[in-house]
């Protein structure tokens, strides 16, 4: 179990390095949810995600000799970036396990950071596997991309600063992945507000923590087809798990179609560019998934390039 204290020492750790990205709210957007919606951009943090938060703190953390040998990780994107970006301010190299088939956007980006990519199959690959025999061939220490202490408390400090902007909230709504954000978020709202509701979104086709949950256990599910990539997990973490089935109060789960109709909105309405694994939370506020009446949504990451986004919004039309 991660608690507050390990989210504020990562928050020393980030203090000057990590942007404090913006809080940003929408009248229209209340008027239709009937609240106060109060969004935290991580599409503005470094590397376009929530995702920097953690690597940095896991880097920062390693004793000086593992850290010169280098790190790796896996991921299929925002990950990949936070890593490789984190490596470099901390003067170490970066080796990322990516998906072949990952968004053009992010392959493009985390080599542009230096990192060295090893490209797998993730439909008939095991990324772990794959990390696990590299870090050890290579002597590399290994930055996973949830499930560990420290990338969690990193991903605390998302909720940490919302906090600290709009207090009084009562609910807080959260993509969840791994669980990684969701865990670190969780654990500073139970600890600064009890009594506040925290609610995890997933894909339809991606809710292997609402099932999982709902089980008392963990479940292992098929690696899902869904257009948010970030949030494409079989399986909770193994830690994530053991804080979330603790401080999570409920999962809700959206549509492909919703995804990309809250990634219009927002950009409509809100000019914020945000890719489909970050619009979770708008997509089920949107449709009645979850009530408050001050919420706090985090918007994961923006990573989404003009062409996919474009692709997508095709797609959505043809469906229609």
């Amino acid at each position: 179990m991660i608690e507050l204290d390990d989210v504020q020492a990562a928050a020393v750790r980030l203090a000057g390095v990590a942007n404090k990205t913006p809080v940003v709210s929408s009248r229209t957007l209340d008027e239709l949810v009937a609240a106060s919606v109060h969004l935290k951009a991580e599409s503005f943090q470094r590397g376009g995600a929530f995702k920097f938060r953690g690597a940095y703190n896991k880097i920062a953390s390693l004793p000086q000799d593992e850290r010169a040998r280098g790190v790796i990780a896996f991921s299929s994107g925002n990950h990949a970036q936070a890593v490789a970006i984190a490596a470099r301010l901390l003067g170490t190299s970066a080796t990322i396990v990516m998906p072949k088939d990952a968004p053009a956007a992010k392959l493009a980006a985390t080599r542009g950071y230096g990192a060295e990519i090893v490209p797998y199959d993730r439909w008939t690959e095991d990324r772990e596997a794959i990390g696990a025999q590299l870090a050890e061939e290579r002597g590399l220490a290994l930055v996973k991309p949830y499930d560990d202490p420290l990338v969690m408390a990193g991903q605390g400090t998302t909720a940490l600063e919302l906090l600290d902007e709009v207090p009084d909230l009562d609910l807080l709504v959260v993509p969840i992945g791994g669980g990684g954000l969701i865990a670190g978020c969780a654990t500073v709202a139970k600890a600064l507000r009890p009594g506040m509701r925290v609610v995890g979104v997933e894909p339809e086709a991606a809710n292997d923590t609402q099932r999982s949950l709902a089980a008392g256990e963990r479940v292992q599910i098929e690696l899902p087809h869904t257009i948010a990539d970030g949030l494409q997990s079989p399986a909770p973490g193994e830690l994530t798990f053991e804080v979330n089935k603790q401080r999570v109060d409920d999962v809700v789960t959206v549509s492909e179609d919703e995804i990309v109709d809250a990634m219009v909105f927002l950009f409509d309405r809100m000019k914020l560019v945000t890719e489909p694994s970050g619009a979770v939370g708008i997509a089920a506020l949107l449709n009645g998934r979850v009530h408050g009446d001050r919420i706090g949504v985090v918007i994961s990451g923006g990573n989404v390039g003009a062409a996919r986004f474009a692709e997508l919004l095709d797609g959505r039309r043809e469906s229609g």
